[in-house]
């Protein structure tokens, strides 16, 4: 099993940036497709981005694209979810989950880290 861990989150401004990372130790971590997904109270967990084993095939919700962006550093084992031009509609508990393969799918993924909340003040 391949454990995830997410950098802190925090509480940030409206229009303000804000990188999310997830690290691995597992040597494996760094051939998995990593993805985000945000889940905010009361409502359904949410794709955000996902990012290849290579890094270089990414996909960014429609949602988020513009704002966000998610780039992987394989020698650091490290894979960053950058939050740009944040509105408090994006805050949420933000997730990466590590799987075989690309996927919007939640269920693709069957190592999850522990989730790092975002606050976005207006």
């Amino acid at each position: 099993q391949v454990q995830l861990v997410e950098s802190e989150g925090g509480l940030v401004q409206a229009g303000d940036s804000l990188p999310l990372s997830c690290t691995s130790s597992a040597r494996a971590f760094s051939n998995l497709a990593v993805a985000w997904f945000r889940q905010a109270p009361g409502k359904e967990r949410e794709f955000v981005a996902v990012i290849s084993g290579s890094g270089g095939s990414t996909t960014v919700a429609e949602s988020v694209r513009g704002r966000f962006t998610i780039s992987r550093d394989r020698a650091k084992n490290t894979v960053t979810l950058q939050l740009n031009r944040l509105r408090p509609d994006d805050a949420a508990t933000y997730y990466c989950a590590a799987g075989a393969a690309m996927s919007r799918d939640s269920s693709h993924f069957n190592c999850w880290g522990q989730g790092t909340q975002v606050a976005v003040s207006s």
